[in-house]
């Protein structure tokens, strides 16, 4: 589903001259699974996952998705991706109804399909009570549900999740956690960006440590234990980073 090689991002800086975001990653990730990118803030988590979603041009390095390159085939790349952050922005004067609505229309969706489609999430996603709310007047829970809908209003196989929970209560937060269990359950590639070390144990199939633009190791939980001769994912994580 995605297969990133030697990616690297560098940026010009008048004080600091070069800064190196991303320094040659190296992951794939595939389908029916949560790819974890784990690390501090700042680490390149956001930049990686801003290059596959066509946000940002790599300096070098390939990304593909679902088959699309990154570079070369964005708008069909586009198509393959829904995208939840904790600071997508909600329109103040639409509801959760109209702007869910308005993001399928954009992606080209049938009307009827779209109705029958918007009616299965806000059941699935408990929406229906706050359908004709206004974005101006939606709590923290709400927007982040409007922003998952809205991720997944056209069924792409592919979810990005980047620092998803960050801001959110501890309830909504377990919400979210479950949705995106679902939605691994259900055959999508979900890649999901934390520094939350107990977020990352609960719910990615695989992990990868990424500090200062490098992925310093990757792999199940299980065999980063075995790897590292570390039982405790904190300590691990501390133990690399240092």
């Amino acid at each position: 589903m995605i297969h990133v090689c030697g990616l690297t991002k560098h940026y010009s800086d008048l004080k600091l001259g070069r800064v190196v975001a991303l320094a040659g990653i190296s992951f794939d990730a595939a389908a029916g699974q949560v790819y974890g990118l784990l690390g501090p803030n700042g680490a390149g988590k956001t930049t990686a996952l801003r290059i596959l979603s066509t946000m940002l041009r790599p300096t070098s390095g390939t990304a593909t998705v679902n088959g699309y390159d990154v570079l070369t085939q964005a708008s069909q790349v586009r198509r393959q991706i829904g995208v939840v952050s904790a600071n997508t922005a909600i329109y103040d004067r639409m509801t959760a109804w109209e702007l869910v609505e308005h993001f399928g229309r954009l992606h080209g969706m049938d009307r009827d399909l779209l109705r029958d489609r918007m009616e299965s999430l806000f059941d699935r996603l408990q929406m229906q009570a706050i359908r004709d709310v206004l974005g101006a007047k939606m709590s923290t829970g709400m927007k982040q549900k409007v922003s998952i809908a809205r991720a997944l209003i056209h069924d792409p196989p592919v979810l990005i999740f980047d620092e998803a929970t960050a801001g959110l209560d501890v309830l909504v937060a377990r919400a979210l956690l479950r949705n995106v269990a679902e939605l691994r359950d259900h055959g999508k590639c979900v890649v999901f960006s934390t520094h939350i070390l107990r977020e990352a144990e609960r719910l990615c199939d695989r992990i990868a440590i990424i500090h200062r633009g490098q992925i310093l190791t990757t792999g199940t939980l299980q065999s980063l234990r075995e790897t590292h001769g570390e039982e405790d994912l904190e300590e691990l994580f501390f133990r690399l980073i240092a």
